[in-house]
């Protein structure tokens, strides 16, 4: 994500709700990744989408939350729990209702950070789980 936000002003966290925060923070997260398979390949889209959901899926987002939880300054880690914590969480049929938490929480820290501006932030966090991850998976 090359471009600014539309909004750099600091945002109060106890203002916006934590599933507004995720609501956000799914589409900055699912454009870093869908950003990232387009730069590597140029491939018919039904394959770019298989990528993605593979990418975006709650089992993948909770290692990113175990990759860039020791990372986070306290402010940020307590985006991060606001999301996780949320009672309201009803997983899918095929996910742990732990992965589905932590991915939420993925998701709030996201949409959290955007919000306050801080592309630069977020894009540091997203190479650290693409790094990790894919070290992981031996790609």
């Amino acid at each position: 994500m090359k471009t600014e936000s539309l909004s750099n002003e600091k945002v109060d966290i106890r203002l916006y709700s934590p599933q507004a925060l995720a609501f956000l923070g799914d589409a900055v997260y699912e454009i870093l990744v869908r950003e990232r398979i387009v730069h590597r390949a140029n491939m018919p889209v039904n394959k770019l989408h298989l990528q993605a959901v593979e990418q975006v899926r709650a089992s993948y987002q909770s290692k990113a939350y175990a990759v860039i939880e020791p990372m986070l300054t306290e402010e940020e880690l307590a985006a991060l729990k606001r999301g996780r914590n949320i009672s309201s969480i009803k997983p899918p049929k095929n996910g742990s209702m732990q992965d589905y938490r932590r991915a939420t929480g993925l998701e709030c820290l996201f949409g959290y950070l955007y919000l306050q501006g801080k592309i630069d932030r977020i894009n540091q966090l997203f190479l650290s789980i693409e790094e990790k991850l894919e070290q992981e998976l031996g790609e």
